[in-house]
């Protein structure tokens, strides 16, 4: 019978995945490196099948794995560890979803659509704050202006708590290249190329840009869309100071020996598995995604602003949510999926609703 693998559960988001899962009566098989931390990780949440796997071990993962399982993925960074069970699923013929917002990982998943379409899957990666929220906004200011073909989207954060492998892949991500949606394909930018304010709450909010999953996705859904940038929310000051390093990560990154040595350097000091904000931490947090989409000219034509509180926790709910419905055949298709594309937009918005982002 299939069945959903959390791959990477005793770690932080995973934890908080395996919680959900096993309380809202599913039946996970937990999965990680650690036997112990897994027997642990089972008694916690009382009660769950366990499977021993590690990247450095390919095999392992795909034992995990059959034909039409759901595996959630939480094991990062992604660039340096996601690519086992992004394979893996496309081998077994199971459904993929992953917590990342890496960029590039990202660009790879999508990369990998011919190949979800044979085997007959979905891949939806960066399903989690990391993407979903500025997806469902932007698709809803598009179902009402059906017209645009640009949207910009912000995503802002108040008390925000970092665990350590998010710490891990925002430091990964330095050298690496970004991208933007410019006339309809997806081309090189630079991170922090772009630096714009939004509406938000009453307040005029400054984020920068950054690669996410909006700018592969959107089209799949909304093929009239030319341009997109996503933008990530910040003071104004930090914004421009991180327009101006990018410029100078960029060209270190174009001399392969420097950018090895950075990012090694990087690894040492920056450690993932080092846990994240506590409940009561996460319980003061609040965020945002906001959605302007605009006609050639610039004019705005919708806006829509959801509102949410701690990403992890969003993360965990709507990851756990999707790997359901996938598993109880909700997925509408095969490849790499957007999120809109994948479940539509009226239920992704009740998932949404479910995991705590309300418009």
């Amino acid at each position: 019978m299939p069945k959903i693998v959390l791959f990477g559960a005793t770690g932080y988001t995973g934890r908080l995945i395996a919680e959900i899962l096993v309380g809202r009566g599913a039946a996970p098989v937990l999965a990680a490196r650690n036997a112990t931390a897994l027997e642990k990780l089972a008694a916690d949440v009382g009660g769950a099948d366990t499977a021993v796997a590690d990247v450095t071990d390919p095999d392992s993962v795909r034992a995990l794995l059959g034909p039409g399982d759901v595996l959630i993925s939480t094991v990062g960074p992604f660039l340096r560890y996601g690519s086992p069970a992004l394979a893996a699923a496309v081998e077994a013929g199971a459904h993929y979803f992953d917590s990342t917002g890496e960029g590039p990982f990202i660009r790879a998943v999508f990369g990998h659509d011919d190949a979800a379409r044979r085997a007959g899957v979905g891949l939806l990666t960066a399903f989690g704050y990391d993407y979903v929220p500025g997806n469902l906004a932007a698709g809803l200011a598009l179902a009402e202006a059906p017209e645009a073909v640009r949207a910009n989207i912000g995503y802002f954060i108040t008390d925000p708590g970092t665990s350590g492998g998010t710490r891990a892949s925002m430091a990964g991500m330095l050298f690496e290249e970004g991208f933007a949606l410019r006339g309809g394909r997806v081309v090189p930018e630079r991170t922090a190329a772009r630096v714009r304010s939004f509406d938000v709450a009453g307040r005029k909010l400054t984020g920068a840009s950054v690669p996410g999953s909006e700018h592969f996705a959107l089209t799949r859904s909304y093929p009239h869309l030319r341009d997109a940038d996503v933008y990530l929310g910040m003071p104004g000051g930090a914004a421009h100071g991180l327009r101006v390093a990018s410029l100078l990560t960029g060209s270190l990154a174009r001399v392969t020996p420097v950018k090895r040595l950075a990012e090694n350097a990087l690894t040492r000091i920056v450690k993932g598995s080092t846990g994240g904000p506590a409940a009561t931490a996460r319980a003061r947090t609040r965020t945002w995604a906001v959605a302007e989409v605009a006609d050639e000219f610039g004019t705005v034509l919708a806006s829509v602003t959801l509102t949410g509180g701690d990403p992890y926790d969003f993360t965990a709910a709507i990851l756990a949510w999707g790997a359901q419905t996938a598993l109880d055949g909700g997925l509408r298709g095969a490849g790499a999926l957007g999120p809109v594309e994948a479940f539509g937009l009226e239920p992704l918005t009740a998932g949404a609703a479910a995991a705590g982002l309300t418009r």
